[in-house]
């Protein structure tokens, strides 16, 4: 008999081949970084971050720098409709995807901070499997709701069964006992139900229902009403007050008998005793947040013929981030597409963060930024919000490969990364924060207020480690990392001595740079496929999955997972 408290985990062809990323750090071009020429407001933000490269890897190097720190995290991955687009193919084979998508939502995980929420986007290709994953790397309990956005305004006249006019975005919590989500603004047309037909100086109000659907013995009596006529609850009903409180509230002229004074009675609610705000709902209807066509209509606006295929219009991310973040708090989006994420955020006075890894970074995602920080980006929600412009984004792509191979196949550090990058990388390979002191060569970047880290690319001999041994102190370590040395490893109490790059090559796979799901999209099978071509695409998805940690093959002797 099957145990009922036994996990039930969602499983997969690949579920166990984890990549080894290699946490690469980020180089800003200044070329592309653009910030505003004055500040036009004291609330400007202009440390945003957009990166250029593959997603998994820089969610990878935006660790540990911004672990805990993120406050909501919105995605728009590729479906896996097996239905090729322009700007990536969302074909991936359905273990595939699951297995691409873990992994960038265990990174997210971390990067949350304890009250923020992760939203994710999607539709029924992907979406319930998606939702199950989830529960395993969030919990099931920091499940928040699944919202419906109706993306489509009318149904496809080429539908064979049902026309699909919804998405789903899945709403998870970092920690439910900590999260924080706010309420809504009401809107004109919830106000506009209030009204003051009896010119009451309490100001408008609307009438509510007075009954119970229950009957208690104490709260059923007649009251009369000012045209003499009694009434008494309906069956099986109640009055929702005594008779004493019934009398309270028509002396204090809060009971609406209607303009004849002939109806049945209704409490009034004026609305200055209300809150101005109300609970997000989980269906979110294309008049209130937009769609498909608001979306594409908001693209051309901005791109012309350039025209991105599957933007996501303006307000639905404003309805997200209203939900999930307050102003100054920071927001990531690992799937930036044309930047609407980004765009969005800055507008609403967030901090942000994007990830893109196609050309349209440069043709549409940098242009866009730039119009909303020269405050020329008139459409979307830039009205609702009063935006004029102001702030900035600094650019930045992710460094090559800290290790390459040279003409004999042997492992050395990539010629591209001079002294400074070289301790950037081994700091953040080695779990240190970099941050070079001034007063101190020797601290390049610390783990603790006592714990440092040196880096060099030279060999140092016995008398320079224990210049450096002197220096660092009793009450202190340093970890150094250097091309070689000259001296017994562990001559010296307060250093940890390791050589460079032979320190760092199990750590990680080296030399990879795409963990995208831009992937050629694999064959569907048919209904008349012969058991011949099931058998040939097995094979050719094992290859595939292999391909990506075939790297772990290089170091025989032990690698470590």
């Amino acid at each position: 008999m099957t145990n009922r408290k036994q996990r039930l985990e969602l499983t997969w062809i690949g579920k166990n081949d984890r990549p080894r990323l290699e946490p690469r750090i980020l180089l800003e071009d200044n070329d592309k970084s653009y910030h505003a020429s004055a500040r036009l407001t004291e609330h400007d933000i202009f440390d945003n971050v957009l990166i250029n490269g593959d997603n998994l890897l820089a969610l990878k190097a935006l660790l540990p720098e911004y672990e805990g720190t993120v406050r909501c995290i919105y995605g728009d991955p590729p479906y896996n409709t097996r239905s090729a687009i322009p700007e990536y193919d969302d074909g991936v084979e359905h273990s595939l995807w699951l297995s691409l998508l873990r992994e960038r939502i265990e990174l997210c995980h971390k990067l949350l901070s304890e009250d923020g929420s992760l939203w994710i986007n999607l539709d029924d290709h992907e979406g319930h499997y998606f939702k199950v994953m989830c529960d395993e790397i969030f919990g099931r309990a920091n499940f928040v709701t699944t919202i419906i956005w109706q993306k489509k305004y009318a149904p496809k006249a080429d539908t064979r069964f049902i026309s699909d006019s919804h998405d789903f975005i899945f709403v998870y919590a970092k920690n439910i006992e900590k999260l924080r989500l706010n309420w809504l603004p009401k809107t004109e047309k919830q106000t506009a139900r209030y009204r003051n037909p009896d010119k009451d100086p309490r100001g408008p109000w609307k009438p509510g229902d007075t009954l119970r659907n229950e009957v208690r013995d104490y709260a059923v009596f007649p009251v009369r009403l000012p045209s003499g006529r009694e009434v008494w609850p309906s069956e099986g009903t109640s009055w929702r007050y005594t008779n004493e409180k019934f009398k309270e509230l028509i002396a204090d002229n809060r009971i609406w008998f209607g303009a004849t004074g002939d109806s049945r009675p209704a409490i009034k609610r004026f609305i200055s005793e209300v809150t101005d705000q109300m609970p997000p709902v989980s269906i979110w209807t294309y008049d209130d947040v937009g769609h498909n066509d608001e979306a594409k209509k908001e693209s051309k606006k901005l791109f012309g013929e350039r025209l991105f295929s599957t933007p996501k219009p303006e307000r639905l991310i404003q309805r997200v981030l209203t939900i999930g973040s307050d102003s100054g708090d920071l927001v990531l989006d690992a799937f930036a597409g044309s930047g609407t994420t980004g765009a969005v955020a800055h507008k609403m006075g967030r901090r942000w963060i994007m990830v893109e890894l196609g050309e349209h970074c440069d043709t549409h995602v940098v242009p866009r930024l730039r119009k909303v920080i020269d405050g020329l980006d008139d459409g979307g929600i830039t009205d609702a919000v009063d935006w004029n412009g102001g702030g900035g984004f600094r650019f930045y792509r992710l460094a090559p490969s800290f290790l390459e191979k040279d003409a004999w196949g042997n492992w050395i550090i990539s010629k591209e990364y001079d002294g400074a990058k070289v301790a950037q990388a081994v700091c953040k390979l080695m779990g240190f924060t970099y941050k070079p002191d001034e007063g101190h060569y020797w601290k390049q970047g610390y783990s603790s207020e006592t714990d440092f880290i040196y880096v060099t690319t030279q060999s140092l001999t016995r008398a320079q480690l224990a210049t450096l041994s002197e220096a660092v102190g009793e009450e202190r370590s340093l970890l150094v990392c250097c091309k070689a040395f000259h001296a017994d490893a562990d001559g010296f109490a307060n250093l940890t001595i390791k050589k460079i790059p032979q320190a760092v090559l199990r750590k990680c796979e080296w030399g990879k740079d795409d963990y995208s799901l831009n992937i050629a999209a694999l064959p569907e099978i048919t209904s008349g496929a012969d058991s011949a071509n099931v058998s040939d695409l097995g094979t050719r998805t094992r290859k595939k999955r292999l391909s990506s940690t075939s790297q772990n093959d290089l170091f025989s002797d032990g690698v470590e997972k």
